[in-house]
């Protein structure tokens, strides 16, 4: 089975967010899938099954994310790899529902994702304690992780979070966000401890809430996000009511074959 690494929001090689492509052309069960992107070791490994062809014509296919810890019901990155190894046109068929991914000018490609609308939370002693040193000016919920607004972009390229203390919140991960400067609206880092990902180079997925959030606190549709990791990207974003588009480019840097 082909076998590819890309890097995703990113025009340029060894930046953005790796993650490992699998071309599925026999049956794998879930444990096989989590053995390999455990080998690969990148947050996020996509495993699409192509046994049916995966010509523009094929109709929607099955995909699946796994990161080498856990499987996961969304994924950003990785789709966005899969959709630039594949090329055109795709539907994937997921946890998620239906993800539609549509090539753009200069290799960018632009997904349909589900919108993930902030819900009120309450600032806890255990946040503060994850997240040392900073300014928290707000907390909400989403439907998978908690979005902390802290005070600058200062406090978020110094941020040392406790990790530790990440892992036993309730929620798949935290991120942590900041209004953003020098052609981005807003920015943010991204911490999935308790699933095997302490820092996420660039996260697709947290774009449904942080579009969500940023959006009705800037009163615009359109925004850009840059994730201050240290690999870095950027993510263009839309509000689309029920849907958010998310967009961004991918660069393969690795292809060959998985012999077991």
């Amino acid at each position: 089975m082909r076998l590819f690494v890309v890097d995703s929001f990113t025009a340029e090689p060894f930046r953005g967010n790796p993650a490992g492509v699998v071309l599925l052309t026999e049956p794998r069960d879930a444990t096989w899938m989590q053995r390999v992107a455990e080998e690969l070791k990148h947050s996020e490994t996509a495993f699409v099954d192509v046994t049916g062809g995966a010509g523009e014509d094929s109709g929607p296919l099955p995909l699946r994310w796994f990161t080498p810890a856990v499987e996961v019901d969304l994924c950003g990155h990785a789709t966005l790899a899969a959709a630039h190894v594949l090329g055109g046109e795709r539907t994937f068929t997921t946890r998620s529902g239906e993800l539609h991914c549509r090539p753009g000018k200069n290799g960018t490609i632009t997904m349909d994702f589900p919108a993930d609308r902030p819900a009120p939370a309450d600032p806890s002693a255990e946040l503060a304690h994850a997240l040392p040193g900073v300014t928290i000016e707000g907390v909400v919920r989403g439907r998978d992780d908690l979005l902390v607004r802290i005070k600058d972009l200062d406090e978020l390229r110094a941020l040392q979070p406790d990790l530790a203390a990440i892992a036993g919140i309730e929620a798949r991960g935290v991120v942590v966000t900041a209004h953003g400067t020098d052609g981005a609206d807003f920015a943010s880092r991204c911490f999935y401890p308790g699933a095997g990902v302490p820092e996420d180079p660039v996260t697709g997925s947290a774009h449904c809430l942080l579009c969500c959030y940023w959006s009705a606190e800037l009163g615009r549709r359109d925004l850009v996000g840059h994730q201050l990791s240290a690999r870095g990207g950027v993510v263009a974003v839309s509000d689309e009511g029920e849907r958010v588009r998310i967009g961004g480019e991918a660069v393969t840097v690795l292809e060959g074959t998985l012999d077991v």
